[in-house]
């Protein structure tokens, strides 16, 4: 089979971007536990800037879906978007937020099984079943080696609850993702492929909504502004090294979630999976290698089960005896 050239470009674009840019908030969030929601803000806005000048050409291209069709999800991926880079002021390592958010398989075929009334084969069911399995495992293991904050309490006293609000609003917006990708199914059905016009406008219309986040988001920038400087060389300016990762990490983003795009409407759903599935394990074992975070043999199981799981629903990898069916299998 044949690959365009744009498809291969948007490959190298989400293995490139998505990477790099868990690797910047990797350094961001070791620097700044509680910098999620400037994060957040910062690639809102960049990507709403940027759909601003090249995608509605200043308000000048016509709109082919509604801004109340948007509404809902808009709000769904603002809500995502926040809790995903909000956990890590939880006590979430990033090994375990990337295992976890790895798992969206389950919350796809739960809500496809129950809104969209789609069948799955026993292997997908039974793949499902090792995702969970796995996550499970790492999020058990992760759990006793918590942090202490209190010098009379120990860990598990004090920190328990708190990591557990952070794995639940993990949980909570793999749930809302699946649905905000429901959500945008059934739009695209209704009024075709428009990705650039929905990258858009999710970005746009939730940035009112950072301004309930204004005392957080501002207390953090006071932070960054304030911390370690970094020559720039040649330029010879100092600037504070978070500003730079964040520059990086919103530059990269861009790049990740532009790619994602292109590479659903330019390659099977089949390549979107393995390459999505292809660059998750890569940052993993980049985090576990390059920033040395605790990683033990039972979450090296937990995490192979995730990705074969992953590989069997997408019906690379086979149960014996099994055969692969004629038509791909969707990415929900």
């Amino acid at each position: 089979m044949q690959i365009s050239p744009r498809c291969v470009l948007a490959m190298g674009g989400v293995l490139v971007g998505c990477c790099s840019g868990g690797v910047f908030l990797e350094l961001l969030v070791k620097l700044d536990p509680g910098i999620g929601n400037l994060v957040t803000a910062a690639q809102f806005a960049f990507v709403a800037l940027e759909g601003l000048i090249f995608t509605s050409r200043l308000g000048l291209a016509q709109r082919k879906i509604s801004l109340r069709d948007y509404a809902l999800l808009v709000a769904m991926f603002f809500v995502t978007s926040v809790c995903n880079n909000y956990v890590f002021e939880f006590n979430v390592s990033m090994t375990l937020h990337m295992i976890i958010r790895g798992g969206s398989l389950i919350s796809n075929m739960c809500l496809g099984s129950i809104i969209l009334k789609k069948k799955y084969r026993l292997s997908q069911y039974i793949s499902v079943v090792m995702i969970s399995v796995g996550i499970f495992i790492c999020t058990y293991v992760s759990s006793r080696d918590l942090p202490v904050q209190s010098a009379r309490e120990s860990a598990t006293e004090a920190d328990v609850w708190r990591w557990l609000v952070g794995v639940m609003l993990l949980v909570l917006a793999l749930f809302v993702s699946s649905y905000m990708g429901i959500t945008q199914e059934l739009l695209y059905r209704r009024h075709g492929k428009c990705a650039r016009e929905a990258l858009y406008y999710t970005h746009l219309l939730p940035l009112p909504a950072f301004l309930l986040m204004h005392d957080n988001i501002r207390a953090h920038w006071r932070l960054a502004c304030a911390g370690e400087a970094y020559t720039v060389p040649l330029l010879g300016v100092a600037v504070p090294l978070i500003l730079l990762y964040l520059l990086g990490n919103v530059l990269t983003q861009h790049m990740c979630i532009s790619s994602v795009y292109a590479l659903t409407t330019e390659c099977s759903s089949l390549t979107v999976t393995l390459i999505i599935t292809l660059r998750k394990f890569i940052s993993l074992v980049f985090s576990i290698v390059y920033f040395r975070n605790p990683f033990t043999a039972y979450h090296w199981l937990g995490t192979v089960m995730v990705f074969v799981g992953t590989l069997m629903f997408a019906d690379v990898l086979r149960l014996p005896g099994s055969s692969r069916r004629a038509q791909p299998v969707k990415r929900d």
